[in-house]
């Protein structure tokens, strides 16, 4: 009679890895659905994460469908075939999309993406609903795994990933700094 299979033992390990700097994002504006490449200093920075990146073996590789966090993917020497998974997606900001904060607020003073939501885009729930999507598939994995995202949503999601509301996630910041 065959022995059953060993269980994984392996805890599961996330690195969640913020796109290189856009041009929007270099300016401050939002963007979410916007599709735009990354600047030269970007693809300078993701290429300097092969060193750190290249010493971890990683099971899995996911990254959000838009082209700055595939480019991040690929410079930083994990692009060779990671999982498009469309709920690591920036925020959808609506009619708040190439905006500044700044310039919100003085329609709306006091806004924040993460209690205010965005007019024609995403709100905190809906949100909150992609990353747990996203946790409910990671939980079922093991090992070291790759996220490739963008700031707010990526903040977003750690915060729902210790069981905080997404509204927590506007006290975690990810630097595009390296």
């Amino acid at each position: 009679m065959p022995s059953d299979p060993k269980p994984h033992t392996e805890p599961l390990m996330l690195y969640l890895i913020r796109h290189g700097e856009t041009e929007w994002s270099l300016s401050g504006r939002h963007t979410g659905r916007t599709d735009i490449a990354l600047t030269p200093h970007g693809e300078s920075q993701a290429r300097r994460l092969v060193p750190t990146l290249a010493s971890i073996q990683f099971e899995h590789v996911f990254t959000s469908p838009l082209q700055r966090a595939r480019q991040t993917c690929a410079l930083a020497g994990l692009g060779a075939s990671p999982e498009i998974a469309p709920d690591l997606a920036e925020w959808d900001y609506g009619e708040y999309e190439g905006q500044r904060s700044s310039d919100i607020r003085m329609t709306r003073p006091g806004w924040t993406v993460y209690r205010g939501g965005c007019p024609g885009g995403e709100d905190a729930s809906q949100v909150s609903d992609r990353a747990d999507r996203l946790i409910a598939k990671l939980q079922a994995l093991c090992g070291n795994i790759a996220l490739f995202s963008h700031g707010q949503f990526a903040c977003s999601f750690a915060a729902r990933w210790i069981g905080s509301p997404v509204s927590q996630g506007q006290h975690l910041m990810l630097a595009l700094h390296l």
